[in-house]
């Protein structure tokens, strides 16, 4: 079915009228609507006229046709034209895949002489392929007769199909029952014939777009309850059935209902082409089919439909019959009573309701042989169900816990816990209700023992199984709630009742579960106390009693969280509701445990902050004033976050850590710098006169030299070493490129280093050597006169302290020959 299906109402008669009676002349005055076409038959070869028109344009015969809207005055010239006309009207109506133009066709109320016509109206339907058209019978209902047969009412209803094959009547049919529906395949009618004299009892019914079917009709069948017998003819019953087509008849059986399909006055064409079969099709299960010969099987899983097919007939034999047959369609109950007894005895002063819900349904329940709607079962009963099924009843259980003194009261928690039921009932336990009525001075504190609960608030709803509503005695609510949760404890200062139902409205299957643990203990100050355990990175909602309702008038409640070491509460007021009060005021507080000063307070003519930070444990209080208009309510929402302080001192510990670590690398690294430049140090290199150079490292002389000590000097004289550089003249300078700042101008590209770098380097040639601004120690002051190059880079430290004396000593070869 099409989801965008429009309706259309057709309700029979389409005319006005105004008569009159002239010489025994009956003359009407006749308006069709918008496509409609009206039509007046005689029944009689000769007699009766029908006319039209005045003067020369007068027209008289034996029928009359009207299609458009103009009104046009008809005059019989007989005194009673009803016996010898019939009135036929008709319409059009075209579906699309989604919708059907429809005309609402309206019943004259008054006293028309027409109605001593017999009348036929007819509606002619068009389907849009793939789909089919759709009329509803639900209202009336209609049953099945043989064409011959006439309704007890004398209103008979028939169907038509048109097929590429021809015209094929789907039935005729009666008022009152089984058949809810019919589809037909592209094109078909409708009609209904209301005999003379008769007003039309019910000419309104539904059309729609349908389904897409594969047959020429697809006749539904609402099949009733208990024993039942319907009748179906095949279509052009008693003669034959379209060639090579199928009608389909589709069967909504009760529960717990048999149906049985039988064949009668078959008769059997002869085919050329496939073969004559009843296809069975129901959800779940394959299809089956068997020859029309075979015994039909019952039907005994709910719905199903019967597919009727024929053959392409041989229709050359003269007198081959074709296919025809009536179906019996029989339905009985398959039920029969359930006995059940149940038994509270071990679970004290619990009570057990069984409610009918639907009274049209045929569920019977019964208590010691006693058909009842209601049953409430105290002790050991028996009851018995029959044709009930689970959501035909509502099973519920409450129980009742008080007393009058807190010196009477249980000593240790009472366990509300849900009661065992026998499997036998036809439906599970729906709730459980208790009752609790603690003493005048006495308080109700409920736990769970399954671990906190939690508020069910939007953007914090229950998504368990198992929904807990607590409400005070008069119905009044003060929240509903779930496990894994915040909140420890509640503490109620009234009589009260606790119901544990299913989320959804499933059963409860938790059977004999601890839900909550009760406790009667002494008077506390508030109406209500929740003790609440806050936890990290869980947001927590804490909403007023009755929220979205308001509390109620100058009750107070107060809550206690608890804030974890180190951590810090984050409060946000939202959905604050305040009322305009005629005695007293709303007050918002917030306090410190065991301080006096309070961190927070608004009443409802102050402006109020939306947010809240407090540390350590507090108290969240809130109460009502006598309200005049509106109602108050609140939703605290409360987040932990880390506090201020411990935050700065974790910081100050990673920069303090930061730095220590600088500090170790930045020794290793010195350390290591340090090492490398007292391994450069040692490496002097050896200048000789002779032309030959030795590179740092080298420890010894060639081997040509190695017993001579000629290369050994006690001193050496600065003019002798520097000679052939003072030659050169003093306008270039005899230092080396350093990175450090001097006040003369070193060596240019042009000067040649002292030190080979390498074996096959020549005398005399000059490579810079550069230390960085950190390892280069400081030059000795050198008179003017006497520019000589630094010799401090290839010294010890000692030596460098003997050069600040500008006496050159008796040079030694380092220890270990480096």
């Amino acid at each position: 079915m099409s989801s965008t299906t429009v309706k259309v109402c057709l309700q029979v008669l389409l005319l006005s009228y105004i008569v009159s009676a002239v010489s025994g002349v009956q003359k009407l005055t006749i308006t069709p609507d918008r496509g409609t076409t009206f039509n007046i038959i005689s029944t009689q070869v000769k007699g009766c006229q029908v006319c039209t028109g005045a003067g020369r344009s007068r027209r008289c015969s034996m029928s009359l046709l009207l299609k458009d809207s103009t009104p046009v005055s008809v005059e019989f010239d007989c005194s009673r034209p009803q016996d010898v006309f019939r009135v036929e009207i008709s319409r059009k109506i075209e579906c699309t895949t989604k919708l059907c133009n429809g005309h609402i066709i309206q019943a004259d109320s008054g006293s028309l002489p027409l109605l001593d016509f017999n009348r036929k109206f007819t509606w002619n339907l068009k389907a849009s392929a793939p789909k089919a058209f759709k009329i509803d019978f639900t209202k009336a209902g209609l049953r099945q007769i043989s064409p011959s047969e006439r309704c007890s009412d004398r209103h008979s209803y028939t169907l038509h199909a048109l097929q590429t094959t021809g015209n094929a009547a789907v039935g005729k049919y009666c008022r009152t029952g089984p058949i809810s529906s019919a589809q037909i395949l592209n094109l078909g009618s409708f009609s209904l014939e209301v005999p003379a004299g008769q007003r039309l009892q019910n000419g309104q019914f539904d059309v729609s777009v349908g389904e897409e079917i594969k047959s020429l009709a697809r006749i539904t069948l609402t099949l009733p309850k208990g024993a039942s017998s319907t009748e179906l003819l095949s279509p052009n019953y008693p003669d034959s059935f379209p060639d090579d087509d199928e009608m389909e008849w589709y069967f909504q059986v009760p529960n717990k209902h048999k149906t049985t399909i039988q064949f009668l006055n078959l008769t059997q064409p002869s085919c050329l082409k496939k073969v004559t079969a009843a296809e069975y099709h129901s959800k779940g299960r394959q299809a089956l089919v068997l020859s029309l010969t075979e015994r039909q099987p019952d039907q005994d899983q709910g719905n199903f439909s019967l597919m009727l097919r024929n053959c392409e007939m041989d229709r050359r034999r003269a007198g081959s019959p074709g296919l025809s047959l009536n179906v019996r369609v029989s339905t009985s109950s398959t039920s029969s009573p359930v006995l059940c007894k149940v038994d509270l005895s071990e679970v004290d002063g619990l009570s057990l309701y069984i409610e009918k819900l639907r009274p049209d349904s045929d569920c019977e329940m019964k208590i010691n042989s006693v058909m009842m709607e209601k049953i409430t079962v105290t002790a050991n009963s028996d009851l018995s169900f029959q044709d009930c099924l689970p959501e035909d009843l509502q099973v519920t259980a409450m129980k009742v816990i008080g007393c009058s003194q807190l010196k009477d009261c249980p000593k240790t928690p009472v366990h509300l816990s849900l009661p065992a039921l026998p499997s036998c009932l036809p439906s599970p336990l729906r709730s459980a209700t208790w009752i609790l009525h603690p003493p005048v001075h006495g308080t109700v504190e409920l736990t769970s023992p399954s671990g906190p609960l939690k508020q069910s608030l939007p953007g914090q709803l229950c998504n368990d199984s198992v929904l807990i509503k607590v409400a005070e005695d008069d119905g009044t609510a003060i929240g509903q709630f779930c496990p894994q949760g915040a909140i420890q404890k509640i503490q109620i200062h009234t009589n009260m009742s606790v119901t544990v139902s299913s989320m959804g409205g499933r059963a409860l299957k938790t059977c004999y579960k601890n839900v909550l643990d009760a406790c009667f203990k002494e008077e506390i100050s508030e109406r209500y106390i929740f003790t609440v355990s806050s936890k990290k990175d869980t947001p927590i909602l804490l909403a007023t009693p009755g929220w979205p309702m308001g509390m109620q008038s100058y009750s107070t409640i107060s809550w206690i969280v608890s804030v974890p070491p180190k951590m810090e509460a984050h409060l946000m007021f939202t959905n604050i509701s305040q009322p305009k009060c005629s005695n007293r005021h709303t007050n918002i507080r917030v306090q410190r445990v065991g301080s006096l000063e309070e961190e927070y307070s608004r009443r409802e003519d102050e402006d109020a902050d939306r947010e809240l930070v407090v540390s350590e444990r507090f108290y969240l209080n809130m109460s009502n004033c006598m309200p005049e208009r509106g109602h108050f309510s609140v939703i605290t929402k409360i987040t932990l976050q880390q506090s201020k302080d411990l935050l700065l001192t974790i910081i100050l510990s990673v920069v303090a850590a930061l730095l220590a670590i600088f500090v170790i690398v930045l020794v290793a690294v010195c350390v290591v710098v340090r090492k490398k430049k007292k391994k450069l140090n040692h490496q002097v290199s050896i200048y000789n006169p002779n032309g030959t150079s030795f590179l740092p490292a080298q420890n010894m002389f060639p081997k040509t030299r190695e017993d001579n000590e000629s290369h050994v000097y006690a001193s050496i004289e600065d003019t002798l070493v520097y000679t052939h550089l003072l030659r050169k003249g003093m306008e270039t300078g005899v230092y080396g490129e350093s990175d450090m700042h001097r006040p003369f101008t070193g060596h240019t590209d042009s000067q040649k280093p002292l030190v080979s770098d390498g074996d096959d380097m020549k005398v005399d040639t000059y490579h810079s050597f550069r230390y960085s601004s950190q390892q280069a120690p400081p030059l000795p002051n050198r008179p003017a006169s006497l520019p000589l190059v630094d010799n401090d880079i290839y010294q010890s430290e000692d030596q460098r302290e003997e050069e600040r004396s500008q006496n050159l000593g008796e040079r030694q070869e380092p220890e270990g020959g480096n």
